[in-house]
């Protein structure tokens, strides 16, 4: 990441004097839109919403309660995915660690153990070895992990990730992308609560997110 959250937060702050609202989003301030809208994986009415994000981020671990039950109150009207920031580069064990589990059909499932291991556990799972040992100590066939770990979809993936990343402009995580164009994450959403209190700020993101997917729904 080249800007760290707080960064961005205190960014953010200073960008901007207008009078912001997270439910009247404006461009600029509490998202942005992207210059190349971004392919979907949707059809119809059904809105696509991914999120960039790490494991061993803090604040993607706090928001991830909120994101999830977000997501569930969305119900049919959006498809959710997940988009893992390489942040070692094209070998990142992190995004690799997701990518496996998202091909094995597990992600969802484990993500709250990932998660519980960074930030309670305090395991540093930054390396392929300790990561596998993990994946075999917490339910997962390590022989099959493995096949999947090295399997040419997931490599594929992998070598891809720093171009995506490129290709939707995502600088810092977490960050949120509707529709496959409009880019918005806590730290914009921070200009329009003015507040350094991630509760507040999640709540925020959320409600941006709420306005962009009915924007992106209606044009369709």
């Amino acid at each position: 990441m080249r800007l760290s959250f707080i960064a961005l937060v205190a960014a953010a702050l200073c960008a901007s004097a207008a009078i912001a609202s997270p439910t009247a989003p404006q461009q600029g301030v509490e998202y942005v839109t992207l210059s190349t809208p971004q392919p979907v994986q949707t059809a119809g009415k059904k809105v696509e919403v991914v999120e960039f994000f790490m494991y061993h981020c803090p604040h993607c671990n706090a928001f991830e309660p909120d994101l999830e039950r977000w997501v569930k109150q969305q119900g049919d009207k959006i498809k959710f995915r997940r988009v893992p920031y390489p942040y070692s580069g094209p070998n990142d064990p992190e995004a690799h660690l997701f990518l496996t589990l998202e091909a094995m059909g597990k992600s969802e499932e484990m993500q709250p153990k990932v998660f519980k291991a960074f930030h309670v556990d305090r395991l540093r799972l930054n390396k392929d070895d300790a990561i596998i040992d993990w994946v075999s100590k917490n339910g997962i066939d390590r022989a099959k992990f493995l096949d999947v770990w090295n399997s040419f979809g997931v490599q594929t993936k992998l070598r891809r990730l720093p171009q995506t990343v490129a290709d939707y402009k995502v600088e810092t995580v977490p960050t949120v992308v509707i529709d496959g164009k409009y880019q918005t994450s806590p730290s914009m959403a921070q200009a329009a609560v003015r507040a350094t209190s991630e509760p507040q700020i999640f709540g925020a993101t959320l409600q941006i997110m709420d306005a962009q997917v009915a924007k992106a729904a209606a044009a369709k």
